[in-house]
């Protein structure tokens, strides 16, 4: 079974555990709570940069957030068709992914601040870009007629955006509303949001776990 050694909390780990899903690939989880439990790591010469998340699959210990992911996409499927689509899906998982950053300061910094700044520019900016994809596409998903990293990618940050901003904020964009509601019903997809690993929002335990773990000020 797969495995994913990451901090208890959502970070750069939740798109991993939503890649996971998509996937319908089962796995289990080792959380970091020590900075022990970190070092243990890098002296086992597991983590390539000295970074975490860290995931073991098919024998292999991969690092860095990106590769994981297309790891599992290629795996499973969700990488596209052929070339065209490949590039499209690469360019929309890495648009979602710059959108997603406005929001993990969620924690560290004051929420408000960050709804009202970083994340406010970056919703006005990123939610017309994939209205637009999403609704020439026209299927429910931004690339072809199927499920792929890109919808997964978008996914994370519609979901953040809902959770603490209601879902009005989607009302003025039916495209992305429809793929909202249609990959977060996916089954499988569906049942990691009401389960045990899908973590809950950013709070002082986490934070100080990834500061002490980490040895940030």
């Amino acid at each position: 079974m797969a495995k994913l050694y990451y901090f208890d909390g959502r970070g750069r780990g939740e798109i991993v555990r939503l890649a996971l899903a998509a996937a319908d690939i089962p796995f289990e989880e080792e959380l970091l709570r020590k900075r022990d439990d970190f070092l243990k790591l890098v002296d086992e010469g597991r983590l390539l940069f000295h970074q975490i998340p860290l995931l073991e699959i098919d024998g292999k210990n991969i690092v860095q957030v990106n590769a994981i992911v297309h790891y599992i996409a290629k795996k499973a499927g969700l990488y596209g068709k052929n070339l065209d689509e490949e590039v499209l899906i690469d360019q929309y998982y890495e648009g979602a992914r710059d959108f997603m950053f406005a929001f993990l300061p969620i924690g560290f910094a004051p929420e408000k601040d960050v709804l009202e700044g970083p994340a406010k520019k970056a919703l006005s900016k990123y939610l017309p870009i994939f209205e637009k994809i999403a609704s020439e596409n026209g299927s429910g998903f931004l690339v072809g007629k199927t499920l792929s990293m890109a919808d997964v990618s978008l996914l994370e940050v519609l979901l953040t955006a809902v959770e603490y901003l209601g879902i009005e904020v989607l009302e003025p964009y039916p495209a992305v509303h429809k793929l909202y509601n249609g990959v977060s019903s996916i089954k499988q997809i569906a049942a990691f949001l009401k389960g045990p690993q899908r973590k809950r929002k950013n709070d002082e335990r986490y934070v100080g776990d990834v500061k002490h773990i980490l040895q940030w000020e």
